[in-house]
């Protein structure tokens, strides 16, 4: 136990031991708090960036807590990584302290109340996550005084109205980073290509990708060469697809509507149609791995000149990512 808080991992073996005498003896938030983002970011480079430190630096920290540990966290496969069964230990544990003192200094803040302001929030339509949810009653229950206006809008004028400093931040898709826009993970989203209930595929098993080359397509208006979602078109044209797109929409809902009513093929994000293949409205098609992940950033302006009801909402937000890992925030 550190400081009343439950170690949850490594019940009955010699990890949790060692883990253990490193939280309660040498406990060094500076070595955790590198490793948290290690992990968020899933890159040694994109850690240091978002660190403001070389990465030449992440990495020696990264070696000085896998050395206190002797525990190997993170097998390294150039620039990609794959982190151990004591690495995902060590993460959920870290993120579990860090969040119940992050919350801790809210509690005991008694200035949250007198913080007030309004945030123009921008979003992509269907943010589906349990923890945004949960995030939002939390900061409202802290900052009752700040109002919160989010509108929906393309990811492309998301980008765009931040790049002109009109909204605190952006919760949209981003392929390219931009120097002026400060740029974090949020959710990681995995497409998958499905049929509705009223397509001639619907229900049949044992399909392979050359069933499909020939359908008719369903797609995002975004999905167009150099936007958001071009990669979705990239794949398309790579397999071969023959079909034409005979519906698009720039809203997630509506693209899904389409999907279900028949007019073709399409790509969703797993996670938000999970009702739908229950209550057999979709059928998941190949491949069955998916096609991409597809990453929704949080983005703000770091020149934009903050209120304290900005600062509040931005510094929030990076604590509850710290707090619940990628999956956690798909609800997996």
């Amino acid at each position: 136990m550190i400081a009343g808080l439950p170690l949850k991992a490594f019940e009955g073996s010699r990890m949790r031991t060692d883990i253990a005498r490193f939280l309660n003896d040498r406990l060094d938030w500076n070595l955790l708090r590198t490793y948290l983002v290690i992990m968020q970011e899933r890159s040694l480079s994109r850690a240091a960036a978002r660190l403001h430190v070389t990465q030449p630096a992440v990495s020696q920290a990264l070696r000085r807590l896998e050395e206190t540990l002797e525990r190997r966290l993170i097998e390294r496969r150039g620039p990609y990584f794959a982190p151990t069964q004591a690495g995902e230990e060590v993460y959920r544990i870290a993120s579990d302290i860090y969040g119940n003192i992050s919350r801790l200094e809210t509690e005991l803040d008694d200035r949250t109340e007198d913080i007030s302001g309004s945030i123009r929030l921008l979003t992509i339509s269907r943010i589906e996550s349990p923890v945004y949810d949960e995030f939002l009653a939390e900061f409202h229950r802290a900052y009752p005084r700040i109002d919160l206006q989010i509108e929906v809008m393309r990811s492309s004028d998301i980008i765009s109205s931040l790049l002109q400093k009109t909204a605190t931040a952006g919760l949209g898709l981003c392929r390219t980073p931009h120097e002026k826009l400060e740029m974090r993970c949020f959710l990681r989203q995995r497409y998958a290509i499905f049929c509705g209930r009223h397509h001639r595929l619907f229900g049949k098993s044992s399909l392979t990708m050359d069933d499909l080359l020939a359908e008719n397509f369903v797609s995002f208006t975004s999905d167009q060469i150099g936007d958001s979602l071009s990669p979705l078109t990239v794949f398309r044209d790579q397999k071969g697809f023959t079909g034409r797109i005979v519906a698009s929409s720039p809203s997630l809902d509506e693209v899904r509507r389409l999907i279900f009513a028949g007019y073709g093929v399409g790509c969703l994000p797993e996670h938000i149609v999970r009702d739908d293949i229950a209550q057999q409205r979709l059928w998941r098609l190949p491949p069955e791995e998916g096609l991409m992940d597809v990453d929704v950033h949080l983005l703000w302006h770091r020149d934009r000149k903050m209120n304290a009801a900005d600062h509040a909402f931005l510094d929030s937000m990076e604590r509850c990512m710290r707090r619940y890992s990628l999956a956690e925030r798909l609800g997996k």
